[in-house]
């Protein structure tokens, strides 16, 4: 299994390792640095990592990346978006510079969680996985979940969602030592879909 992570700007290094720590656990997964069109071609599913979504927005336009992504989602193409990437797979990010890929039917307030100093780490429980150490930083607010399933929520607030395809949080899992959330990831993309079994992440299907 060989997962691209969008390379412009952001976490982008740090999910890079992730990947790398669970190839190390043995697990048959790489990882490549996406930064051009035709190098969608070569990976089975896509991070787009937390950073500066205005910056990640206008450089994955600038290169062609942005459209290439959504023909690769309509295909069924699994996506995962976290803090920034999130932004940028909801349908509403309610900021006229990003224009939302629509991947997930979810609207999105930027830095809804207060700025830099506001930052703060704590455990959220997430089905099908457990607690696990959530780093929110500057981080987004889903102000409506639309058809999206909610996997996790952080003191009654959703933090991380679910629509087939996509998989998106508001916190950094790329910036802990635990692997499950990219694991649950390369789930999604061994499988071909998804059916909810009302406990934890549900059953892929082939």
């Amino acid at each position: 299994m060989k997962i691209g992570i969008v390379g412009f700007q952001g976490d982008v290094q740090e999910h890079f390792e992730m990947f790398t720590r669970i190839a190390n656990m043995g697990k048959n997964v790489s990882a490549i640095i996406i930064r051009r069109e035709n190098e969608l071609d070569n990976v089975d599913g896509l991070v787009i990592p937390g950073g500066e979504s205005t910056t990640i927005y206008k450089l994955i336009k600038e290169y062609n990346i942005y459209d290439k992504i959504k023909e690769k989602f309509s295909e069924g193409f699994p996506i995962m978006g976290t803090c920034a990437g999130l932004i940028l797979l909801s349908k509403n990010t309610n900021d006229p510079r990003v224009e939302g890929m629509g991947m997930l039917d979810s609207e999105i307030l930027r830095n809804g969680y207060g700025r830099q100093g506001e930052s703060f780490i704590d455990l959220i429980n997430i089905k099908g996985i457990g607690e696990v150490p959530g780093v929110f930083i500057r981080a987004p607010v889903i102000k409506d979940t639309g058809t999206t399933e909610v996997l996790a929520y952080y003191k009654n607030q959703p933090v991380m969602i679910y629509s087939r395809y996509a998989l998106g949080m508001t916190f950094h899992p790329e910036l802990t030592e635990d692997t499950r959330i990219h694991e649950m990831f390369m789930k999604m993309v061994e499988g071909e879909g998804y059916i909810s079994t009302g406990e934890g992440i549900g059953v892929m299907t082939k």
